[in-house]
């Protein structure tokens, strides 16, 4: 591993490279430096903000501020890794190389690939003209996250819509989250009764977790909030106030919905980066082709990969990289020693879905939907307990624990699950 394809000499070689200096590569570093203090590690990270996002469906309902949610990137890289400030451009597995987009070009050992996922304001036609103001917010967006809290608050009655784009996207569950806090604040204040609440999703099913559906379709009943399957937002009118949606038809050809809005929060397309799109390391849909279990790349066996950037099938959440992060640090290590790469993800994913201020469903699943409940309570119910668990207990797992390579991990038990 000395030169690539092109000859250019790796400027900086180090044992692993992490891509990414987010949730997953923040709790991987940290994990593989507590088990193994020696190692030489870089993380490629060029924000210098770190945001906890699951927070900001809480902050988007004023029950969290956006201040609590983030910290200085610097602040969370362990002392004994190399932070490089700096975006990937490109990657070279067969050289070992990763191409920085100032020209850098960094070698390795082993890489492992967690950069996140990438929003798409773009996709739909006027909405980053609009977004953030003209009654149009996302939680999606740490610019317009508190500008959602201004809505809700400010909303009297009317039409808020709230939408949702085709699969898969981060957190799943948090478009129909914020439905619900809105629609159970403007019932604390009287106003939901001359508010007509619509929910319009791409999909055709409010949660893919069938088991978990019977208490969220509660809360669509109990709210009166009307739901659209089959609905994708394309363009936005903001000054106009209204909303396009592209609904199939019954020739099978599509047509357009134009619905207005006094408010309107978008949850935006979704995609891998486009430096994962366009490299050797993407499968045909464009994200890290990794084995499902091991999350060991498929082609590249130096290359791993964690978090929202893999193709596999599991919920995109928090929950997710937790407990991938100690199989991408079991397997990396063995490989650094030769031995085989056995720890096996098992798909864990979890969705705390808020239902009401001071009400959770917590639902938590395996790979093809397998409820997998980690308290022996009926978790399809909503409780004080998940509501506690989501705005007390996580942010301290997180950022005192998982960040800090400290976490442990919670069995989960499927045997638990109640028919």
């Amino acid at each position: 591993m000395t030169r690539s394809d092109t000859g250019k000499k790796p400027d900086l070689l180090y044992t692993v490279v992490i891509v990414g200096g987010g949730t997953a590569g923040l709790a991987v570093a940290a994990r593989l430096l507590r088990e193994r203090p020696t190692l030489d590690i870089a993380i490629i990270e060029p924000s210098t903000t770190h945001a906890y996002q699951p927070g900001w469906t809480l902050v988007g309902a004023g029950a969290m501020t956006l201040k609590s949610t983030l910290k200085q990137e610097r602040s969370l890289i362990p002392s004994q890794a190399t932070w490089i400030r700096e975006a990937v451009k490109s990657f070279e597995p067969d050289a070992h190389q990763v191409t920085l987009t100032g020209g850098r070009v960094i070698g390795y050992r082993r890489l492992i690939v967690c950069p996140g996922i990438q929003l798409d304001w773009n996709k739909i036609d006027g909405l980053s003209d609009t977004l953030g103001r003209n009654g149009v917010c996302s939680n999606y967006s740490r610019e317009t996250v508190e500008y959602t809290w201004t809505c809700i608050q400010s909303l009297a009655g009317g039409q808020a819509i709230f939408t949702q784009p085709p699969m898969p996207i981060k957190c799943a569950g948090a478009p129909q989250k914020i439905a619900y806090l809105a629609s159970d604040y403007w019932r604390k204040q009287g106003t939901l009764f001359r508010t007509k609440v619509d929910f319009s999703l791409a999909g055709e099913a409010l949660f893919g977790v069938g088991y978990y559906l019977p208490e969220l379709q509660n809360a669509v009943d109990y709210y009166g909030i009307d739901l659209n399957f089959k609905h994708n937002l394309v363009s936005v009118d903001g000054p106009g106030r209204k909303a396009t949606f592209a609904v199939p038809a019954a020739n099978g050809k599509t047509e357009h919905v134009v619905k207005e809005f006094d408010m309107l929060h978008v949850t935006p397309p979704q995609s891998a980066p486009d430096f994962v799109k366009s490299s050797p390391l993407a499968n045909d849909a464009g994200w890290l082709d990794v084995d499902p279990g091991t999350l060991v790349h498929n082609k590249y066996d130096q290359v791993f990969g964690l978090g929202d950037a893999i193709g596999t099938s599991n919920a995109k959440t928090m929950a997710a990289a937790r407990a991938q992060t100690p199989v991408v640090v079991a397997n990396v290590l063995s490989s650094l020693d030769g031995a085989p790469t056995k720890a096996i993800y098992d798909g864990y994913g979890a969705c705390p879905l808020t239902v009401a201020y001071g009400k959770v469903v917590l639902a938590e699943f395996l790979y093809g939907g397998k409820p997998a409940p980690s308290f022996p309570y009926d978790q399809r119910k909503a409780s004080r307990f998940a509501w506690f668990l989501k705005t007390k207990a996580f942010p301290h797992v997180y950022w005192d624990m998982m960040l800090k390579g400290r976490d442990i991990s919670v069995p989960h038990h499927p045997e638990w699950v109640k028919i």
